[in-house]
């Protein structure tokens, strides 16, 4: 693969709007966003043939000094960071940013690069005939400088109080989104006390995922130029609400959408009802790619919203599938919503990981479960069992046992992925498997954030 690089007029027009850095980001197995810098002139070199990277940094854990090295993942090895040119977005005092991706240094896709594993999906659905778009919800905290507690002195959910204690800082994002061609679709306070919820535009997987990275990295930067830091925890403090990163995804043929305008539930199509039901099956299987961190666990209880309960329902938040139907109040048409996404999760992972469960379902003509139409926690255990509704665990050994012994999740992802992952989640529960909850949530509120 040779990117086509960018004219000595592009390179020149970037210095004129002020660039002088350029940053390249890939996110790894743990969740762990990493970059390398080059000035505006390396722009190119950095496309291909790419700058050096470790294997190791597969393998970084989250707790800043874990390496989990596996058979394939040592310190012997150098592999090439390459970023994506046609993403280059400018976001600002200097920077321009691009997403990358894993290489060989002959040019071959590693194959543990997340997201190289998304354009493998993205390229099998569109061999199937299906057109995927996911957009993607980002729920952070804010935090003083050192990680601890804001007041909330002036705070209620979803209230107009926490727009306007932090209205400069909700300013700066949407104004710097917009500037990097960023789509925010909707910016609010969320449920718990400083905490907010920004919803993206849907936009195809990678360039989705993408999209939620270089936001990730456009609210960090703004949260620090207000002397703030975000928390991107999924339980930022042990006892108070967690954060999710929710993935709603819509599929399409040329024929049509898949969850809209069908004969089967809730308007979709007999492969959209397949899709879905795809995705319930392997569900708990996928649990360890889709909130599989130490600290998921304190997210995944009923009530949180967290979808702890492998069931779906239309409109149901304590369902692991939301359901939305199409409708005027609903512009993007009939799509689905995977509530158990945390942000410790690699959002190309977990993209490829629903959409590859979904494309299962399709293919093999899975029947759909019947829907859930009341908050599934309120179901007597019996009930639960007759409508075949599993619980979804809160401990990581489980969860990383379902992962590693899946045979479905290994034929997605492949190999590599599945393994990387299982191995820097159990070294996290190794090392911090007996911290309670409130050390854990202390410890690694601040391990996703930028």
């Amino acid at each position: 693969m040779t990117a086509t690089p960018l004219a000595a007029a592009a390179i020149a027009q970037l210095e004129a709007e002020g660039v002088d850095t350029v940053i390249g980001t890939v996110v790894n197995p743990a969740g762990l966003t990493h970059a390398k810098t080059v000035p505006i002139r390396r722009t190119n070199t950095f496309a291909d043939p790419g700058l050096g990277a470790s294997p190791s940094w597969h393998a970084f854990a989250i707790d800043q000094s874990g390496i989990a090295f596996t058979e394939d993942v040592g310190v012997v090895g150098d592999q090439r960071l390459r970023i994506d040119l046609s993403a280059l977005r400018i976001v600002g005092d200097g920077l321009a940013w691009a997403p990358a991706a894993f290489f060989e240094q002959d040019g071959t896709p590693v194959p543990v690069c997340s997201r190289g594993t998304l354009g493998r999906i993205e390229a099998a659905l569109a061999e199937a005939g299906i057109d995927a778009v996911i957009g993607h919800e980002i729920e952070f905290l804010l935090v003083d400088a050192d990680g601890g507690r804001l007041p909330s002195t002036l705070w209620a959910q979803y209230g107009l109080a926490g727009i306007l204690e932090h209205e400069a800082f909700v300013r700066d994002v949407n104004s710097a989104a917009a500037a990097a061609g960023v789509g925010i679709e909707q910016f609010h306070p969320e449920y718990g006390a400083n905490q907010f919820e920004i919803s993206l535009t849907p936009l195809g997987p990678v360039a989705a995922a993408d999209q939620l990275v270089l936001t990730r990295m456009i609210i960090g930067r703004a949260a620090r130029r207000h002397g703030l830091r975000v928390s991107l925890s999924p339980s930022p403090f042990a006892g108070s609400v967690g954060s999710g990163a929710h993935q709603h995804f819509s599929l399409s043929t040329p024929e049509g959408p898949l969850f809209s305008d069908g004969p089967g539930a809730a308007g979709m199509t007999r492969a959209g009802e397949g899709a879905v039901a795809g995705l319930l099956r392997g569900l708990p299987q996928a649990q360890g790619i889709l909130c599989g961190s130490i600290v998921s666990g304190l997210r995944m209880r009923p009530g949180n919203w967290a979808g702890v309960y492998a069931c779906w329902g239309t409109e149901n938040r304590e369902a692991a599938v939301r359901f939305v139907k199409s409708g005027p109040g609903n512009p993007y048409g009939g799509n689905v919503e995977v509530k158990v996404v945390d942000p410790s999760a690699n959002p190309y992972l977990a993209s490829a990981a629903i959409l590859g469960l979904a494309l299962d379902g399709i293919k093999h003509e899975l029947a759909l479960p019947p829907e859930t139409t009341i908050d599934p926690a309120k179901l007597s255990d019996s009930d639960r069992d007759h409508a075949g509704i599993v619980r979804l665990p809160e401990g990581q050994v489980e969860t990383i046992a379902a992962l590693d012994n899946s045979k479905l999740l290994r034929t997605i992802l492949g190999d590599p992925v599945v393994d990387m992952v299982v191995a820097v989640r159990r070294l996290e529960h190794d090392r911090y498997g007996d911290l309670d909850p409130e050390q854990l949530a202390e410890k690694f509120r601040m391990a996703w954030s930028l």
